[in-house]
């Protein structure tokens, strides 16, 4: 209705769509589930029906752009805000509640997969910093291209976005991404100006049943990829061109790179403030505390 209601008033518009039938509590309808009723497994059954059910309603946006002769003056990218979530083994399918969603299935139905990379939702390995990345504009980019070399971020939307719609980024902001435009349609060899950052909070050493779930600290600099522990006594070096799954350590062999990307590392990290600014918080949240 959204898009309608702009398209007739000859007004451009901008969606940010947060699809939340993948993610817990898993909100089930029967239609879906009857699809897959052949899935022995309670828990495939659900996590299906869920993705087919958010099928569907991405299917009803590009359906309206396309009905609305919108597509070829709309970008559309499909994306996440990180890796999948997965259930620790023998979790019992219950009944969960969200104050935002309410009440459905908990995590023993995420089945999401991450194509053999290490880790999950929470590690700063692969399988939990990369996210699926379908970008749509008909007639700038290339339908059914592939691209595996180039490297974006989200980080990046935001000057991508403004650059295609000629809006000028408040002066003296500098933003974290690059314009990815040029990369989007083609154009532009793959090569990535600005490192990628990640700091998280994760146990130092690793937990029992949770290997991948100990990097508080990554750096993405072209091909390298470093991984720190918490206090940064601890690295792993990876080469994610050759090896984007993780799975050969090349610390030993690369010890001026990994100079180079922990120094990096280094200096990003006392540029970060000590906590969020009281601005970002509301009253109400003030008053709690």
């Amino acid at each position: 209705a959204f898009i309608e209601k702009s398209h007739s008033e000859g007004r451009p518009f901008f969606i940010n769509l947060w699809v939340h039938e993948p993610h817990t509590p898993f909100h089930t309808v029967p239609k879906y589930r009857w699809w897959f009723r052949d899935l022995e497994d309670e828990t495939d059954n659900i996590y299906a029906s869920v993705l087919a059910h958010a099928d569907d309603r991405i299917g009803q946006v590009l359906d309206t752009l396309d009905r609305l002769r919108l597509a070829e003056n709309t970008l559309v990218i499909f994306s996440s805000d990180n890796g999948p979530a997965r259930a620790s083994k023998n979790s019992k399918l219950d009944l969960m509640h969200d104050t935002a969603t309410g009440a459905g299935y908990g995590i023993a139905a995420a089945k999401g997969v991450t194509g053999g990379r290490k880790g999950y939702k929470g590690s700063l390995f692969e399988g939990g910093v990369g996210v699926p990345f379908i970008a749509r504009w008909p007639g700038k980019i290339a339908a059914g291209a592939v691209d595996d070399v180039s490297l974006i971020s989200a980080v990046d939307l935001l000057p991508t976005f403004c650059a295609i719609a000629g809006a000028q980024l408040p002066e003296g902001y500098e933003s974290d991404g690059l314009n990815q435009l040029a990369v989007l349609e083609g154009t532009k060899a793959p090569s990535r100006a600005k490192p990628l950052y990640w700091k998280s909070d994760a146990p130092w050493p690793a937990r029992d049943g949770k290997p991948d779930h100990w990097v508080s600290f990554a750096v993405v600099d072209q091909k390298w990829k470093l991984v720190a522990n918490s206090k940064r006594d601890y690295v792993e070096l990876y080469d994610l061109s050759a090896d984007p799954l993780e799975t050969a350590d090349l610390a030993a062999a690369n010890p001026e790179q990994v100079a180079i990307l922990t120094k990096q590392l280094e200096e990003w990290i006392t540029t970060l403030p000590d906590g969020p600014p009281a601005r970002l918080f509301s009253a109400e949240r003030t008053e709690k505390k």
